[in-house]
């Protein structure tokens, strides 16, 4: 992407957002992740986290907002809740009426046939006001690729601190841990969107040679080439929403191409010696070359 890139994802994300309003007129499922990042000329791998930025809003959050949205005036209308189930690609309506609940607060059975109620509900599903990023320090580096010995944790993104704790516990007995580089850590999900037992996160240390490892430790390549990389100073939990700054500002004004590869993350402090406001990693964000 050249310097037109900010005035390009606009429309791109734009008529994603339109098919998923014509899916959910059809009551049709979603579609593979990779048939709608093709559509956005983004990789799969990035486009939920370039979609979140974007949008201020997950790809599941949007299609539940659609959906409800089509389901109020299919009610209004007087269909059954069974009918607009079905209609806006719900399973059953049971299903649908959870949803309703979680969101709304209300039944579908109670707002069929009740236009001023349905309408007046309308407003709470509107999408998120566009956000507004100040600017951030970035910079291009070029890394090499690089080992690392990876611990799969699963669970919330405050416990990661056990899983580096098994880490230099096994860095310790196989007297490693003075040899220890770096923290890394490889985030396969968002923790503001998943639940603790979905959120998964390769933990990891860089050492500088190889070593045995015993399950379920194993080894990791890091890709190397260019990155942005930025500077978040603060809780490791606000990471997420600087990469989301990298995202949505830095990124589409930048002229640079998403490599499809996984960011990462190079902590600079330990938690348990730092002060939570004054703790530092950087976010490494795969550029093409």
């Amino acid at each position: 992407m050249k310097a037109d890139t900010r005035t390009r994802l606009a429309p791109r994300i734009a008529a994603v957002a339109d098919q998923l309003q014509g899916l959910v007129a059809k009551g049709a499922s979603l579609p593979p992740l990779a048939t709608l990042a093709r559509e956005a000329s983004l990789s799969p791998f990035h486009f939920h986290r370039v979609w979140r930025a974007a949008t201020g809003e997950t790809l599941g959050r949007t299609l539940t907002r659609l959906r409800l949205s089509r389901a109020l005036q299919l009610l209004a209308a007087g269909e059954t809740v069974t009918q607009v189930a079905l209609a806006v690609g719900y399973a059953s309506p049971q299903a649908l009426a959870r949803t309703f609940r979680q969101t709304l607060g209300v039944t579908p059975a109670a707002l069929r046939g009740q236009p001023a109620q349905a309408t007046a509900l309308l407003d709470r599903l509107q999408p998120p006001p566009p956000q507004i990023f100040q600017p951030l320090a970035v910079e291009l580096v070029e890394i090499a690729p690089f080992e690392v010995v990876a611990l799969r944790a699963r669970g919330a993104f405050d416990d990661l601190d056990d899983a580096f704790g098994r880490l230099f516990g096994w860095a310790e007995a196989a007297s490693v841990v003075d040899g220890i580089e770096a923290l890394i850590g490889v985030p396969l999900g968002d923790h503001r969107d998943l639940p603790p037992h979905a959120l998964q996160f390769d933990a990891a240390v860089r050492l500088p040679g190889p070593a045995t490892l015993p399950r379920p430790l194993r080894s990791v390549t890091i890709t190397g080439g260019r990155h942005a990389r930025v500077r978040h100073v603060g809780a490791y939990s606000g990471l997420e929403d600087m990469t989301d700054r990298l995202l949505a500002w830095w990124w589409p004004q930048s002229g640079e191409r998403l490599r499809d590869a996984p960011l990462h993350y190079h902590f600079l402090d330990d938690p348990e010696q730092v002060a939570e406001a004054d703790l530092r990693a950087d976010i490494l964000l795969p550029l093409e070359d």
